[in-house]
């Protein structure tokens, strides 16, 4: 390993382009085993703030099946994502440059996509991002396709401590971040057409949350 570089509140190695996320590691392979339980056979996923690609690259060797395009609107990140790509086998397109804050940032995502992927990102970004990704990934979708979310929430008094620490400790870097309420992104999803059809606990308090695009 070679350099480090301070992104997504971690120090990433560095090796050429390629960068190695410590966090990345961690949970790459719970991710992995938990989207290929739920996504579709043939599944094109759409990942947005894709990171380093090590996820991608994870969800791509549990699931042969799938497609994936990955994106993140930071120059070092795609690039490192590109590079992860040359180990999966063409099944990983080029990282696209994209920020859910942008008005209309779906018109550059090629169709179809049966779901999108968004991990760690609501709670480092301003709400705004959020509004972004519903209203986007509702754009994206058909009937019946996913818009799924791994992170931390905030769910009353259920709240681990470590979340709520975690929130202060956001909202102390910058006002506008924060972990998010459940039922906050349960109602914005909803407004989009998207309403929550799973709730899987995962390690170190976090969550999945699996909404479908017009489901009961």
């Amino acid at each position: 390993m070679t350099g480090s570089s301070p992104i997504a509140l971690e120090n990433r190695g560095q090796t050429g382009a390629r960068l190695s996320s410590p966090s990345a590691a961690r949970n790459r392979e719970v991710i992995a085993a938990t989207l290929a339980q739920v996504l579709p056979q043939d599944a094109a996923v759409l990942e947005i703030a894709s990171g380093t690609g090590e996820h991608a690259l994870a969800c791509l060797s549990a699931r042969a099946d799938l497609r994936w395009q990955p994106s993140d609107p930071d120059p070092a990140s795609r690039a490192s994502i590109d590079d992860w790509a040359s180990e999966a086998a063409g099944r990983m397109a080029s990282a696209l440059d994209l920020d859910t804050q942008h008005s209309g940032w779906w018109r550059a995502v090629p169709r179809p996509v049966s779901a999108v992927f968004c991990a760690n990102m609501i709670h480092i970004a301003p709400w705004q991002a959020a509004e972004g990704l519903a209203e986007g990934g509702a754009a994206l979708l058909d009937e019946g396709g996913y818009l799924i979310l791994y992170g931390p929430f905030l769910e009353g008094e259920a709240t681990a401590p470590s979340n709520l620490a975690f929130d202060a400790s956001l909202k102390s870097r910058d006002p506008r971040w924060g972990v998010r309420a459940l039922d906050d992104v349960a109602a914005l999803m909803a407004r989009h057409g998207l309403v929550l059809a799973q709730r899987l606990a995962m390690p170190a308090n976090n969550l999945t949350l699996v909404f479908r695009k017009g489901a009961p």
